[in-house]
């Protein structure tokens, strides 16, 4: 198990497609702030199973998890210094998942936001996608992770965690059980010894969120997604980010075109920015312009770390690997408890 006495913070992403600077600004930059203070032991997730709601095909699956893996490292992650994992590799999360689901109901779950969304656009709704924030929970609670880091809409999947953390422990924490040390016969068996009454989930969960980065606008100024087609790849060439940024809606009533400006905040300070709009007021070519060169010289550093990796994939592999063995022992060590107070072991 691991002894490591730092608060555990623990995120993860779905492997579901190429990133975009919206998930960097979004969670990924806070990861790497966070991983270089060293004031937390960092657990950093692919979270393949949850992506199985969106991708189900073998070969696209494991080429998305390396590739989401290789990003994180090329962000800035090290695998030194944080443990870099699948979820699929530490059986544990779907296990605790389940327990978790047999003592949920479906009106509770029914309160989520993600259920609530496709329920609303007449979606037909998959098991996994209902039962996702437990799933969730269960990668939180693991491993007794006390700092979420996640965007404004994901914060309700903290405070589930939280609620599962607290309705386990009062269910079953009334004095857990244990077998004793004898051989085992089927009498002997039956003799089992209380321990002290403790929780078994001891830390619940906080979110963190940056407000200033919560909700990363997209080209067209609605939050940047995949689904609405108005992303700007983490990695892209220098063609590709001009043109996204010259595809960026525009309104031709102001003088300071707010999309571009609000996509600008996210690299340069107001103190910068508001000389250079009022140099250019109304002169959108100009200001596009500038942030085309300032987000080239953003991406091109991760951009070059990336093809590196990509080009060397077996130093994500090993460290996916390493990643897992450590995952799985401190997983292991909570299960080993959880098993007990439901009375399975």
């Amino acid at each position: 198990m691991n002894s490591d006495p730092r608060p555990v913070l623990l995120s993860g992403i779905k492997p579901t497609g190429e990133l975009h600077i919206g998930n960097y600004f979004g969670a990924m930059r806070q990861l790497v702030d966070l991983s270089k203070s060293d004031e937390h032991d960092c657990y950093i997730m692919v979270a393949d199973y949850h992506a199985l709601n969106f991708i189900q095909n073998a070969q696209n699956m494991r080429e998305l998890s390396l590739d989401l893996a290789t990003a994180y490292m090329a962000v800035g992650l090290d695998p030194a210094h944080l443990t870099i994992f699948k979820q699929s590799d530490v059986p544990a999360h779907t296990e605790l998942a389940w327990i978790f689901e047999s003592i949920t109901t479906m009106p509770y779950l029914m309160r989520a936001h993600a259920f609530k969304d496709a329920e609303a656009k007449n979606h037909e709704i998959s098991v996994g996608t209902f039962n996702y924030p437990l799933l969730m929970a269960a990668d939180i609670l693991l491993y007794d992770t006390f700092v979420v880091p996640v965007g404004q809409d994901q914060k309700q999947h903290v405070e589930y965690a939280r609620d599962t953390a607290e309705k386990f422990n009062r269910l079953f924490c009334t004095g857990i059980t244990s077998r004793t040390n004898s051989p085992f016969n089927p009498n002997e068996y039956l003799k089992l010894h209380e321990v002290p009454k403790d929780e078994v989930f001891t830390v619940l969960p906080i979110p963190l969120i940056m407000p200033e980065v919560a909700i990363v606008p997209g080209t067209d100024g609605q939050k940047m997604s995949k689904s609405y087609g108005n992303t700007i790849p983490l990695f892209a060439s220098r063609e590709v980010i001009t043109e996204r940024i010259m595809s960026i809606v525009t309104d031709s009533s102001g003088e300071r075109p707010e999309n571009v400006y609000a996509i600008h905040r996210l690299l340069k300070s107001e103190d910068e920015l508001v000389p250079l709009y009022e140099e250019h007021k109304g002169k959108y070519k100009a200001l596009k312009d500038a942030l085309i060169a300032d987000l080239e010289e953003f991406i091109a550093p991760m951009r070059e770390r990336y093809l590196e990796l990509k080009n060397n994939p077996d130093v994500v592999i090993k460290a996916l690997h390493e990643g897992a063995k450590k995952a799985n022992l401190k997983a292991e060590s909570k299960m080993s408890t959880v098993r007990r107070a439901v009375g399975v072991v």
